[in-house]
């Protein structure tokens, strides 16, 4: 379990706000409760923006994305990950490809499509088994646009519903890529590249530009 515990460059468990973060965060008697503690804290704390500057860094870091207060599913995966592991809870980062289809029309504008890649999710250890936690989306987002919150009770796996408030369809999971001790950026941004090439055929400055 050491590589699960150990920090990384984007699960930066070490980084002096996230081991406050998780310090202040962590409560509970045992290890899954403490777990689910720290799910609802960078779930709710952290706002939910997809639109980011892909091409730098501080995108896809845990402890970037809890000092702007907000950041896109891979980073607040990474910041939960590395708020786990800050409190001795063994915690990887795993990535999807999922179909969203309530996208929004703007995000389907600068995307092009609504299949979205390397879609993240952090994986912890607890009661002698990896469960999946989803901390992407807080609740008031949810609540605005009557998507079913994702709870958390460190037993089952939290992952996206299949369908909204109103049983419309929602999330659709059309391949797992795996897990990884640390944020994949470079793998990242290469199939960025190449499924969003709109973007980045732009180059470093407009794209910064159109992520905001």
């Amino acid at each position: 379990m050491d590589a699960y515990l150990r920090p990384g460059r984007f699960v930066d468990s070490d980084h002096p706000a996230v081991m406050a973060f998780a310090a202040e965060h962590a409560q509970g008697a045992s290890p899954r409760e403490r777990a689910v503690a720290l799910y609802y804290a960078v779930r709710d704390r952290v706002r939910y923006n997809p639109f980011q500057n892909f091409l730098r860094d501080e995108a896809y870091r845990g402890s970037a994305c809890l000092a702007q207060g907000e950041g896109w599913c891979v980073p607040k995966a990474a910041l939960l990950a590395a708020c786990a592991r800050a409190v001795g809870i063994p915690a990887r980062v795993g990535y999807a490809d999922v179909k969203n289809h309530l996208t929004s029309p703007a995000l389907t504008e600068r995307m092009g499509t609504d299949l979205f890649i390397f879609h993240g999710y952090a994986d912890l250890w607890l009661e002698q088994k990896w469960v999946k936690a989803t901390p992407a989306f807080n609740l008031s987002l949810c609540t605005k646009f009557r998507v079913k919150p994702l709870e958390f009770d460190g037993r089952e796996d939290s992952i996206f519903h299949p369908f909204d408030e109103d049983d419309r369809r929602h999330m659709e999971y059309v391949r797992m890529r795996g897990t990884y001790a640390d944020v994949p950026a470079d793998e990242i941004r290469q199939a960025f590249a190449e499924l969003y090439p709109k973007f980045y055929n732009l180059g470093p400055d407009a794209a910064k530009e159109s992520f905001g």
